[in-house]
């Protein structure tokens, strides 16, 4: 993971070497040598995914060399890639985003007990028929399930208490839904059962110095633009146990005038899902060095 744009990129390089100076271990080793096992879990993955999109980010603007300088209308993030879009827009620095993240992770592990918790997505049935069922279930059972993503008009993923989501899964295809996957995870992420780790991430985050965010960020929780540093903390907080209102942020691009977006992270899944949400928007994806020469041209044919 993140291993080809490491060799490609000096500005790359700097970022991996940025990382592995504030962990307490090797992040890059990890990533590109494994174990899978360790890399996969959650206070890993976080900070991994986070320097890896940032990675590609410094590896695009030292492509785009004197052609021009990138600065998007915008920016924005899908639940920890919220973290990456504050980076980006200088309003955290990345070794504060780094360090906070790997301890996201850690609390967001230890909020419920393994087993207890789960997450499944919900597949062609409507958000508001999801949030019915999950409202249903929920007071049938006296269990938590609710909405934790919502991706697109077709799919929304559900989390919370085992049981309870995978009784909302065989109710919503009662109702329509055309498939149900429970998601391979180690828990019910943007759920109230998240409120342990919400408690302890406030912490964290209050020692951080937030500066103004330039482009704004287009938030997870109110899916609105927000570039005030006095906000940043308690928006963040608040994500750990609210759904992630992805649909609404790329309607908010929509509204506030975007017509093209650039995913850049490990994976083409958001590039997808606003595929779904509006297909006006023109899309490209950064997510390695063989993509660069393609996300360079997308940015200079926008200028």
């Amino acid at each position: 993971m993140g291993r080809g744009v490491f060799e490609a990129s000096e500005a790359a390089r700097a970022v991996f070497r940025a990382a592995d100076g504030v962990l307490d271990f090797s992040l890059s080793k990890l990533c590109f040598e494994g174990p899978e096992d360790e890399l996969v879990r959650t206070e890993n993955q976080q900070p991994a995914i986070l320097t890896t999109s940032i990675a590609l980010l410094r590896a695009l603007e030292e492509a785009l060399k004197d052609r021009t300088r990138l600065s998007p209308a915008f920016v924005a993030g899908h639940s920890l890639g919220e973290y990456t879009a504050l980076v980006a827009a200088g309003a955290l620095r990345f070794q504060d985003a780094v360090r906070t993240v790997q301890a996201r992770g850690r609390f967001m592990q230890e909020a419920v007990p393994s087993g207890q918790g789960a997450m499944a997505a919900i597949i062609g049935c409507p958000p508001e028929e999801v949030e019915q069922v999950c409202s249903a279930v929920a007071d049938e059972t006296g269990q938590v399930v609710s909405p934790a993503n919502f991706n697109s008009s077709v799919q929304t993923v559900i989390a919370g208490e085992t049981s309870a989501v995978r009784l909302a899964c065989e109710r919503a295809q009662e109702v329509g839904a055309k498939r149900t996957v429970e998601l391979p995870v180690s828990a019910p992420f943007h759920s109230a059962l998240m409120a342990p780790a919400a408690e302890k991430l406030a912490g964290e985050l209050a020692s951080l110095d937030f500066a103004e965010a330039t482009p704004p960020v287009i938030t997870n929780v109110e899916a609105q633009p927000n570039s005030d540093p006095d906000r940043m903390a308690a928006l963040l907080c608040e994500q750990v146990t609210a759904p992630v209102r992805f649909v609404e942020m790329i309607q908010s691009f929509s509204k506030q005038g975007v017509t093209r977006v650039l995913e850049i992270g490990p994976g083409r899944v958001l590039t997808g899902l606003v595929r779904h949400i509006d297909r006006n928007l023109d899309r490209a994806n950064l997510s390695e060095p063989a993509d660069l020469a393609g996300a360079v041209e997308f940015v200079t044919a926008s200028v």
